[in-house]
């Protein structure tokens, strides 16, 4: 067996250790047999290296020893770990180590591992024989997943009973150079400014190797493979190769030459080492920034554009310029300035933003007759300024020529809107004012004529070759075409260009107002009572003009007729207001006209008669009208009060005689109800007539057809036992007599006569009604009986009389008056 060495540790009280070789403290070294190896008294147990581990490398726990009757526990021992290197080829299960109890002589052991790769995952890495307590790997390692173990050892008997203390097992799992440097990203983007210094840092890449980074497996190193395009050098960047900085190492880099450099970066481990080491790639992509090194120049010294006056927002020219910088960018967009030739600020220009071209616009509008070219000088330079040391080009400034063109302008009004004043009420051909316009055209030769656009009350006329303005009616400040005293007119002027313009002006003509209206009176309708110091009417003064041709004003009544100062009298309140109240102590009640005089104060003054209609009622001692008042101030007298009181009476009487006769009419109605339901009567068989009478549609049946001749010259009283069922019984109801099983001809035919009479008696029964009471038919009557009829075997019986009963008797008398045909 190869021998082990190891080193004394001092741990833990806990049993003993044995391997299956071993150092004393003096530092003798001991070769035993791993199965037969028993530590001698008084000698201190070492754990050995077991790395690389023997075939059977036994680690036996601590004895328990009694001295003098007293147990004691000897000191545990630290077992050093246990190296296995990863990606063993096996064969598998290996054997790392043999655990073994100095118990095991005298009872049987078994032996168990617990923690991560045992029993808690990764699962059964590693595995031991619970009886003779060797301890084995089954599957290669791999330190990139773990790179140590930490499992413990244990001992029990055959019942589970624990025969020694647990004790802690480390399992280191020794690097192999398995594993090449990965790059963060495949693709690395960077920048860097044209024109840089050499030593400008340019980006950063970076790449991790799995393998330990403490030893030489997992030490990477950079180097730059490649750069495209090698202009103006190949080596223009280098990197550093342990921090994978990559700076510029040469200078002269230009955007407007190359604008992008592809650089290829290799990370290698075992530092570098291309022999031995893994290695992997990366692309650095370099752009170079665009800085501003080259200033916008004109593509032309001068530049010619044309425009014609009185336009704005007109481009006239465009100006091209060249930049070899950045499209698109500060160092690219192009900013114009107008440096000379325009002191009033007619143009500006502005920058296509898609071509950078400058456009020479009209901000403020020119005017042929003033000014018909300018001369522009124009600079342009960039958005950003300049990089240090890059001057401008003189060809930065160009001359723009902007040639005027002339057209018709519009005739216009000086003064617009022009206001005059005067008074309202001048005659018709007064001349107010002249309203002439100017054409702006002084180079040329045109004429401007004049014309209305808008006169409201047709009360002006223009010259049209002068634009003199005259009133063609009165002038009246109090028309509805007049606002706040302005009347206000517009007028064209139009000239004979190629095409004709035209320009508006508006007039303004202020009224001054005299007095031309003379005051009215408010209300024209008004009530008061027939008495006195009840009530007054209050009367307001209006007036059309303004001051000082309205109040105060003078009421007063007049002298004719001489009844308005008699009946009536009008106080003055303010210089608006009046009272009007009667002078007497009793007025008629009716209507009265009371006409009143009122004067403003105009200058000279205007007077008015107004009449206002004044209603005399009685009041009541609100001083309100009553009804009849108000009827009789309306001009009716007591009498015609009198007769349209009495006629309403009587219309009230009419209607409410109307509606108990209705009423009444009603309760009869209902009295003469049928009391049975000629529906529900089993008597109606005996209605098997071809010809069906009865109703409302029946009034103008005979009923002398039902009547016998000796019936018609009395009216008998009716036969007890016999009612017609239409009618309400008022007694007791009949009985009748009990008749025998064959009926007597003879009592059928009393029954029928009976019904006869009762039926013939009734004037307002209907002709049907009598019949409804036959149950049955008989004999012994006047005229028989159906059923003696039909048993009659001769012919020789008269049946002729039956026609005189009527249509519905007429058909029997056909039917038995035949004899033996029938």
């Amino acid at each position: 067996m190869p021998k082990s060495t190891g080193m004394l540790h001092r741990g833990r009280e806990n049993a003993g250790v044995k391997f299956s070789s071993c150092v004393g403290t003096k530092g003798t070294q001991y070769e035993t047999n791993s199965m037969d190896f028993k530590p001698q008294k008084g000698k201190k147990i070492v754990a050995l290296d077991p790395s690389p581990p023997p075939k059977d490398t036994l680690l036996p726990w601590p004895q328990h020893q009694n001295a003098n009757g007293l147990r004691r526990r000897k000191r545990d021992w630290v077992i050093p770990p246990i190296n296995v290197p990863e990606n063993s080829r096996g064969p598998f299960p290996q054997q790392l180590v043999r655990i073994r109890s100095d118990k095991d002589n005298d009872i049987p052991i078994r032996y168990s591992i617990t923690g991560v790769g045992a029993d808690q995952p990764p699962m059964e890495v590693f595995s031991i024989d619970s009886m003779s307590g060797r301890m084995y790997v089954t599957r290669p390692m791999d330190r990139e997943e773990h790179a140590s173990y930490h499992l413990r050892a244990h001992a029990v008997d055959m019942n589970g009973n624990k025969v020694e203390n647990p004790i802690d097992l480390y399992i280191y799992v020794i690097d192999m150079n398995d594993n090449r440097p990965e790059f963060i990203n495949q693709v690395y983007n960077g920048s860097v400014d044209e024109g840089s210094k050499p030593g400008t840092y340019v980006m950063t890449v970076t790449a991790n190797d799995a393998d330990d980074s403490t030893t030489a497996n997992g030490m990477v190193r950079y180097r730059i493979v490649t750069q495209t395009p090698q202009s103006p050098s190949q080596n223009m960047f280098t990197i550093n190769s342990e921090t994978g900085d990559i700076v510029t190492v040469a200078a002269g880099l230009d955007r407007e030459k190359v604008q992008q450099y592809t650089v290829i970066v290799q990370a290698t481990d075992m530092e570098g080492n291309l022999n031995y080491g893994l290695s992997n790639t990366a692309t650095a992509i370099i752009t170079v920034t665009d800085v501003n090194d080259n200033p916008p120049e004109f593509t032309a010294s001068t530049f010619a554009g044309e425009v014609p006056e009185n336009r704005v927002e007109t481009v006239v020219a465009n100006l091209t310029v060249m930049d070899r910088d950045q499209p698109h960018s500060p160092n690219w967009n192009a900013v114009y300035r107008i440096i000379s030739g325009d002191p009033s600020g007619h143009f500006s220009v502005r920058t296509d933003p898609v071509t950078n071209e400058g456009m020479v616009t009209v901000v403020k509008a020119v005017d042929y007759e003033l000014n018909r070219a300018f001369m522009l000088t124009v600079m342009v330079s960039n958005q950003a300024p300049l990089a240090s040391g890059i001057q401008m080009s003189f060809q930065s400034t160009a001359g723009v020529t902007i040639s005027v063109m002339d057209i018709n302008e519009a005739p216009y009004f000086p003064s617009n809107h022009k206001l005059i004043r005067l008074e309202e009420g001048v005659p018709p051909g007064t001349v107010l004012t002249t309203f002439s316009a100017v054409d702006p055209d002084r180079f040329m030769q045109q004429a401007v004529r004049y014309s209305k656009l808008s006169d409201p009350a047709s009360w002006l006329h223009i010259n049209a070759t002068n634009g003199q303005i005259t009133t063609a009616a009165v002038l009246d400040r109090e028309s509805l075409y007049t606002k706040n005293n302005v009347y206000e007119a517009t007028f064209l002027a139009a000239d004979n260009g190629i095409p004709p313009a035209s320009g508006t002006g508006t007039l303004q003509i202020y009224l001054i107002d005299i007095n031309d209206n003379a005051p009215e009176l408010l209300p024209k309708e008004a009530q008061i009572c027939e008495k006195p110091n009840l009530n007054a009417i209050n009367i307001t003064a209006a007036d059309a003009d303004v001051d000082p041709n309205i109040g105060p004003y003078v009421f007063e009544l007049p002298f004719v007729p001489a009844a308005v100062r008699k009946n009536w009298t009008i106080t003055r309140l303010n210089g608006d207001y009046a009272q009007l109240s009667l002078r007497i102590l009793y007025l008629e009640a009716g209507m009265y006209d009371v006409p009143i005089i009122v004067t403003d104060s105009g200058n000279p003054p205007l007077s008015n008669t107004s009449i206002i209609k004044v209603k005399v009622c009685p009041c009541d001692d609100n001083g309100d009208c009553t009804t009849i008042g108000a009827v009789a101030a309306a001009g009716l007298g007591t009498g015609a009060i009198v007769a349209i009181l009495i006629c309403i009476l009587i219309l009230l009487t009419t209607v409410l005689l109307f509606v108990m006769w209705m009423k009444r009419r009603e309760k009869e109605r209902h009295t003469k109800q049928l009391l049975i339901d000629p529906e529900d009567d089993v008597r109606d068989n005996i209605l098997k007539y071809d010809e069906e009478g009865g109703g409302e549609e029946d009034q103008d049946y005979d009923l002398s057809q039902l009547q016998q001749p000796e019936a018609m010259g009395h009216v008998p009283s009716k036969a007890p036992g016999v009612r017609r069922v239409d009618e309400r019984p008022v007694g007791a109801e009949p009985q009748y007599p009990i008749r025998p099983m064959v009926p007597h001809p003879g009592d059928i035919g009393d029954f029928i006569n009976e019904g006869l009479r009762a039926a013939d008696n009734d004037p307002t029964a209907p002709p049907y009604d009598s019949l409804l009471v036959f149950d049955y038919e008989g004999s012994g009557s006047t005229a028989g009986s159906v059923s003696s009829l039909n048993s009659s075997s001769s012919g020789d019986q008269d049946y002729d009389y039956l026609n005189d009963w009527g249509p519905r008797f007429k058909k029997l008398a056909d039917m038995y008056g035949g004899g033996e045909e029938d």
